[in-house]
C-alpha cells in the first residue's frame, strides 16, 4: 500500500533525481567537509605568526633594532627549552629596517602592521591603524620589548596557563556552526529554490491536475531534505570527532533532534520564500537577503556579543542563532534536553517552523 502512494513514489524520486547529480552531492556533502578541514587546520594551535614591523633607518635605529634582534634570539632559546611559556605566549618579530618613505607606503598598503619612528636616543615613535586588533597587539608587544630593552623591571611576574584541551578551540566551536548552516541552506536551496524552478517549468501546474493531494507533494519534498540531512550531519561530526578531537559530551538523539526542528525551520522559511517567487532571480535574490544576517550575526564564525547589545534581541531571534547555540551545548557541554537553554532554542524554532508553515501555505501559488 505505502509503495503506491503518491507521497511514498513522490519521496523516491527526489531521492533518485538527487543521486543522479554529482554536483548537488559535492555541495550537500563534499563542500562543508572541505571548508571544516581548511578552517581547521587554518586554525590549529600553533606558535603565534610573526610580527611584521618596520624600523625607519637613521641615526637612532641601532639600538631599537638590537633590541628586537635579541627579543627574537631569546625567543628561539626558550622555544628549545620543554615546557617553557615564553615561546608559545610571545610571538617573534619580523624587522625590516628601510627609509621612511618606504617604510610609510608599505605601512598604508597593509604589508606591515606597525612602523618604529626613533626620535633621539631614548624616545620613538610609533605609527599603526588603531582600527586594527593586530597593530593595537604588535604595538603592544614592540612597546614591551624596547621599554625592558631600556631597563624596565615589571614589579609583578604573572604565571600564564593555556587552554588547549579540545571542548574549548575554535574548530570545536565551528563544527557545530557548520552543522547549522548547512541545514539553513538545505532548507532555503534543497525546498525553495526546487519549488521555483518547478514553478518555472510548469510542473507544479501539471502536479495540481493530478489527484494527487497537496500534501504529499510537500510532505514527499521535505521528507527527502531530512533524509539528506542526516547524512551530512553525521559526516561532520565524525570529521570533528576523528580528525580533530572535538569531544562529543552529549547525547547524540538530542543533538539531531535539535537538528530536525532546526531543519523544519529552515524548511518553512525556504517554502514561505518560494510561496509566490516566479523567477530565479527573485528568488536568489529573497534567499539571499534571508541568508546574509543570520551568516554574520548568528555566532557561526563571529561571536554574537562582539555586535552590541542593542542587537542582541533581534540576534537572538534568529532561528540560525538558536540551532548553532542549542547544537554547541550539547555537544561541547553535554545539556541534556531539559536544559533550560535547549528548551528555549527548541520553542524558538518550533514557532519559526509553524509561524512560516502556516503563512506559506496559505499564500503559496500553485499555478
Amino acid at each position: 500500500m505505502l509503495r503506491n502512494s503518491p507521497f511514498f513514489q513522490l519521496y523516491c524520486a527526489r531521492l533518485r533525481e538527487f543521486g543522479r547529480q554529482p554536483a548537488r552531492i559535492f555541495w550537500v556533502y563534499g563542500f562543508p567537509t572541505v571548508l571544516a578541514v581548511v578552517l581547521g587546520y587554518a586554525f590549529q594551535s600553533r606558535p603565534p605568526a610573526p610580527i611584521q614591523v618596520d624600523l625607519v633607518e637613521g641615526p637612532f635605529s641601532a639600538p631599537i633594532e638590537e633590541a628586537i634582534r635579541n627579543h627574537n634570539d631569546r625567543l628561539a632559546v626558550a622555544k628549545a627549552s620543554p615546557g617553557d611559556l615564553k615561546s608559545v605566549i610571545l610571538p617573534p618579530v619580523s624587522l625590516e629596517v628601510a627609509p621612511r618613505d618606504k617604510a610609510d607606503d608599505r605601512l598604508n598598503t597593509g604589508k606591515t602592521v606597525l612602523e618604529i619612528m626613533p626620535i633621539d636616543k631614548t624616545s620613538w615613535s610609533y605609527r599603526y591603524d588603531p582600527t586594527r586588533p593586530e597593530a593595537t597587539a604588535a604595538r603592544q608587544v614592540i612597546d614591551d620589548v624596547l621599554q625592558e630593552a631600556a631597563g624596565r623591571v615589571n614589579p609583578r611576574q604573572p604565571n600564564d596557563i593555556q587552554i588547549t584541551e579540545p571542548g574549548t578551540r575554535y574548530i570545536d566551536r565551528l563544527i557545530p556552526g557548520l552543522i547549522g548552516v548547512n541545514a539553513m541552506g538545505g532548507g532555503l536551496w534543497g525546498i525553495g529554490f526546487f519549488l521555483v524552478n518547478m514553478r518555472i517549468g510548469k510542473l507544479l501546474k501539471c502536479f495540481i491536475a493530478t489527484p494527487m493531494p497537496r500534501r504529499d507533494f510537500l510532505g514527499a519534498i521535505l521528507a527527502s531534505r531530512l533524509t539528506f540531512l542526516l547524512p551530512d550531519v553525521s559526516i561532520l561530526l565524525l570529521l570533528g570527532a576523528l580528525a580533530f578531537h572535538m569531544p562529543i559530551r552529549g547525547n547524540l538523539l538530542v543533538f539531531f533532534l535539535i537538528d530536525v526542528i532546526g531543519a523544519l525551520a529552515f524548511a518553512g522559511i525556504g517554502l514561505l520564500v518560494a510561496s509566490r517567487a516566479t523567477t530565479t532571480e527573485t528568488v536568489s535574490g529573497l534567499m539571499n537577503l534571508v541568508m546574509l544576517p543570520m551568516y554574520l550575526l548568528s555566532g557561526v564564525f563571529f561571536a554574537t556579543e562582539n555586535f552590541g547589545k542593542s542587537a542582541q534581541p533581534f540576534i537572538q531571534a534568529l532561528p540560525l542563532t538558536q540551532l548553532v547555540s542549542a547544537l554547541r551545548l550539547v555537544v561541547l557541554e553535554g545539556a541534556g534536553l531539559l536544559h533550560h537553554d535547549i528548551l528555549k532554542a527548541i520553542a524558538i524554532l518550533a514557532a519559526w517552523a509553524i509561524g512560516t508553515f502556516y503563512l506559506a501555505l496559505r499564500i503559496f501559488r500553485w499555478n
